[in-house]
């Protein structure tokens, strides 16, 4: 491959320490059953390492499904990986992971036994098609009707080194889709991954919208010197586990009026939630919740339930 410059348009910086890679993997908690989404592969050092997790030996029926944006890696990735390509344990996909549509492509077609998947794939290559590497675009309407038509959506993980330009926007994305990851593992900014645990015991609207879908969890701190080019600040891996939506149908709330009253009482950071929560909150119930003098950091999880029963 000629000399790539890295875009800094898309935030790529490659991770290149072998530990912190082996680290994403054992927070990823991979079998060779699981399906996996990465996001950005970039070079495909990370892309390696979840293949050999999902087919050990050759053995196994995981697959991996990397989206990359950058055209000229795609085209990269195509040769470096080839083999698992054709072996159906690999899908790379050219797209922008933000408009990538995961309710309409069938995951689950991904983790048919051998047999059944090369059927389909058959199926697929009456469409013109380069070596099973599936480009999905708003062109290729035929390819996702197979696909979205194949068998109901199964459980994937997402496991990544993300772009941090739009880390916000992944874990939104994929906390609130319809069809949930079970599970995260991803490298981020050190500081926004502080921030979604609450390192400082300061609660943000950001650590609320990760705590009320999953359980996330500090794995290890990430050097910029692991990285090249070497970002301006360090980062680290997180793992959120146990993604779902348990935490709404359990306590009976819905979802749009949860996020309405958060929303509200994050509003003005330094106000008190009187008068933030004055327009959707009657004061005598945060009165009765010993909550009128609090701020939005202030509170927990259950806090923000027991305001929105």
């Amino acid at each position: 491959m000629k000399t790539y410059k890295t875009k800094k348009s898309l935030g790529q910086n490659f991770l290149k320490s072998v530990p912190a890679l082996n680290k994403i993997i054992e927070a990823g908690e991979i079998s060779s059953e699981n399906i996996i989404l990465e996001i950005g592969p970039g070079k495909g050092a990370l892309t390696k390492k979840l293949l050999e997790k999902v087919c050990p030996a050759g053995a196994g029926q995981g697959l991996v499904i990397a989206v990359e944006k950058d055209r000229e890696l795609f085209e990269f990735l195509k040769i470096k990986f080839e083999k698992e390509i054709g072996e159906h344990i690999l899908v790379l996909v050219n797209d922008d992971i933000l408009k990538f549509d995961i309710n309409s492509i069938s995951l689950n077609f991904f983790s048919l036994r051998t047999a059944k998947r090369n059927s389909l794939l058959e199926k697929i290559k009456e469409i013109p098609i380069n070596k099973a590497v599936l480009t999905f675009s708003n062109s290729n309407v035929a390819k996702q009707d197979i696909l979205r038509k194949s068998a109901e959506l199964g459980n994937y993980k997402v496991i990544a080194n993300i772009p941090y330009n739009i880390t916000g926007a992944i874990l939104k994305k994929f906390l609130t889709t319809e069809n949930q990851p079970t599970s995260m593992a991803l490298m981020v900014q050190k500081e926004v991954a502080e921030r979604i645990i609450a390192r400082d015991g300061k609660e943000s609207l950001l650590s609320i919208s990760v705590k009320a879908y999953g359980e996330p969890k500090m794995i290890m701190k990430v050097p910029a010197r692991y990285f090249s080019p070497a970002p301006e600040v360090d980062s680290a891996i997180i793992s959120i586990k146990n993604i779902s939506r348990k935490i709404f149908e359990k306590n009976k709330i819905g979802e749009e009026k949860f996020w309405k009253i958060v929303r509200a009482g994050f509003a003005h950071k330094r106000k008190k939630l009187s008068g933030n929560l004055k327009s959707v909150i009657p004061r005598e119930k945060l009165y009765k919740l010993g909550l009128k003098d609090k701020r939005a950091e202030d509170l927990g999880l259950k806090d923000w339930l027991a305001l929105a029963k």
